[in-house]
C-alpha cells in the first residue's frame, strides 16, 4: 500500500492582508490538512495523499474541497453533511503578537465520526493514518470513543497510526478530559509526536523521559518528542533512543505550522525506509525552513524540486 491519510479539521482562515489594516485574506488552515499539504510535497507521486474531513454542502465548502484537490491532495475521504458547513477562524494582530478567535460550533468536521460505516470504509487500506489531539477535541466524548476503535481496527489490519498530541486547552472541556482523549488516541496509534512543552502543561512531566514512558505505556513503538528549539529525543523499540538538535535559526517569521510539517518530514521519512536518526533530522530540517515564512503553507521550500 502507497496511501497517506491525515484525518481531521480544515477551515477558513482570515488574516490580516500585509500593509492594508482592516483587511482580511481568506485562506484555509488546519493542523492535519497541513501535514497532509506537506506529505504531499515529500512522497513520491506513486503515493495517494488523502485528506479525510466532513465539508458542508454551501458555496464555502465547495470552494474548501476544491482548494483541498487543486493542491494534489485527493478528496476520496471528503463526505459531505448538508446541515452544516465550515468552521472559521480569525487572526489579528497587535504589537507582533497573534491571538485567534474561533467560530466552529457548526463545523461539519465536528461529526466525522458521525457515521461508523464511512468511517470504516474511509480508514480501510491505507498505509498511514495521522490523527492530532484537535481531531479528537472537536468531537463529543463518544465519537471521540468511536473514533478511536475505527483507527484501532485499521490499524490490526496493518495500516501505521500516527498521532500529533497538539494539545488546544480550549477546545476540550476540562484538564481531565484532555487528559484522557490524549491516552485514548495514544492508544490506538503506533507512533506518538508529542511536544514536551506541552506535555509539561497536561500531564506535569518533570523531564521528557516522563513523556517517553507514558506514551510507551500506552503501546506506542515510536516516540518522538519535540522541544522547540533545542536538542530532542525519538525512541523506537527496534533502535532505542535517539537525540537530535534541530538546525539554528536566526529569525522565526511564524512558527503556525512548525509541529505540522514536522510531523509530515518524519512520517514521510519513515514511510521511505529511513533510520529513526534520518527522519528525525529531516523532520527538524524542515520544520526550521517552514518557520522562516509567513503563513503555515510554504510552497517557496519546494520550488524547482522534483517530487
Amino acid at each position: 500500500m502507497t496511501r497517506f491519510l491525515s484525518l481531521g479539521e480544515i477551515m477558513v482562515e482570515m488574516a490580516p492582508a500585509p500593509d492594508h489594516p482592516g483587511l482580511f485574506r481568506l485562506g484555509y488552515a488546519g493542523d492535519t490538512f497541513n501535514c497532509a499539504w506537506y506529505a504531499r510535497r515529500l512522497l513520491p507521486a506513486s503515493w495517494t495523499v488523502s485528506y479525510g474531513t466532513v465539508l458542508g454542502a454551501d458555496p464555502m465548502s465547495d470552494d474548501l474541497a476544491r482548494f483541498v484537490t487543486a493542491q494534489g491532495i485527493a478528496g476520496d475521504a471528503l463526505r459531505r453533511d448538508a446541515t452544516r458547513t465550515v468552521g472559521l477562524y480569525m487572526i489579528q494582530t497587535r504589537d507582533g503578537e497573534r491571538s485567534f478567535s474561533y467560530w466552529r460550533g457548526q463545523s461539519a468536521a465536528r461529526t466525522l465520526a458521525d457515521d461508523p460505516t464511512w468511517l470504516d470504509a474511509t480508514l480501510a487500506d491505507r498505509s498511514v493514518i495521522q490523527f492530532s489531539g484537535i481531531t479528537l477535541a472537536i468531537l463529543a466524548p463518544e465519537a471521540r470513543k468511536t473514533l478511536c476503535a475505527a483507527l484501532g481496527r485499521a490499524r490490526a489490519h496493518g495500516t501505521h497510526i500516527a498521532f500529533d498530541t497538539n494539545l488546544r486547552p480550549r477546545l476540550w472541556d476540562s484538564a481531565e478530559a484532555m487528559r484522557s482523549g490524549l491516552l485514548m488516541g495514544a492508544s490506538v496509534a503506533d507512533t506518538v509526536l508529542p511536544s514536551f512543552d506541552e506535555e509539561q502543561l497536561a500531564f506535569h512531566d518533570a523531564t521528557p523521559e516522563d513523556t517517553l514512558r507514558r506514551y510507551r505505556a500506552a503501546g506506542a513503538s515510536c516516540v518522538v518528542i519535540k522541544n522547540g528549539a533545542a536538542t530532542f529525543q525519538g525512541w523506537t523499540e527496534e533502535t532505542g533512543s535517539v537525540t537530535c538538535t534541530p538546525p539554528t535559526v536566526s529569525q522565526v517569521v511564524d512558527s503556525t505550522a512548525a509541529g505540522d510539517s514536522f510531523a509530515a518530514g518524519f512520517l514521510a521519512a519513515r514511510a521511505m525506509g529511513e533510520s529513526l536518526a534520518t527522519a528525525m533530522t529531516r523532520a527538524a530540517t524542515l520544520a526550521s525552513q517552514v518557520i522562516q515564512h509567513p503563513g503555515a503553507l510554504a510552497p517557496q521550500i519546494f520550488d524547482g524540486e522534483t517530487q
